[in-house]
């Protein structure tokens, strides 16, 4: 893939962006790995990464309910719903309503597996929050995401497995740090 013209790096970066469970958590590592420059590459991450936000917000919920007693399609838009619901359930929960925004922040900008653009936006749906305080909550988090992905792509491009071990002993330690904390706080 490195043979490719530098347009077409670029326009597989910008894609696999839009691309739902992926996004730019997936872009932006292949970005650094064709060996593309991180000012042009990030911003592109984000614009794929956000495009398909405003339509998600306007009609995946209602296109999801219209589908969810199909016979071919019903199970997954049943488990897409589910997501959704859950998703915004587990924001609701740990942030009440005056927090939302920041949770909701939050959880697109942590880049882990299901917490991304299209499952925020999909549950700031079901939380019936309003279009510009879900776009602009997952847009700031999806700059997050973009920074956290990006250092952490650089990091590995420059000290290899090591890199690699350095970044899983982190995640270690911030999953170690938020049980230790949670406990403390259920017993207050």
């Amino acid at each position: 893939m490195t043979n490719l013209p530098l347009g077409i790096k670029y326009l597989i970066v910008f894609f696999v962006s839009m691309v739902p469970i992926v996004e730019l958590r997936g872009a932006i590592p292949i970005a650094e790995g064709l060996g593309l420059d991180i000012f042009l590459y990030y911003p592109i991450a984000i614009i794929g990464n956000m495009l398909p936000v405003p339509i998600i917000y306007l009609f995946a919920r209602k296109v999801l309910e219209w589908g969810r007693d199909k016979k071919i399609i019903g199970k997954f838009f049943t488990w897409c719903i589910e997501k959704g619901q859950k998703g915004g359930d587990k924001l609701k929960e740990t942030a009440g309503n005056s927090g939302i925004f920041w949770a909701l922040l939050i959880f697109v900008g942590i880049p882990l597996p299901g917490t991304g653009a299209w499952t925020g936006t999909l549950a700031s749906s079901f939380l019936n929050l309003d279009f510009k305080t879900s776009v602009s909550a997952v847009a700031l988090g999806v700059v997050l995401a973009g920074i956290i992905m990006s250092l952490g792509s650089k990091i590995v491009a420059i000290l290899g497995w090591a890199g690699v071990f350095a970044i899983i002993a982190i995640i270690l330690i911030i999953i170690i740090a938020s049980i230790i904390i949670a406990k403390k706080k259920n017993k207050s």
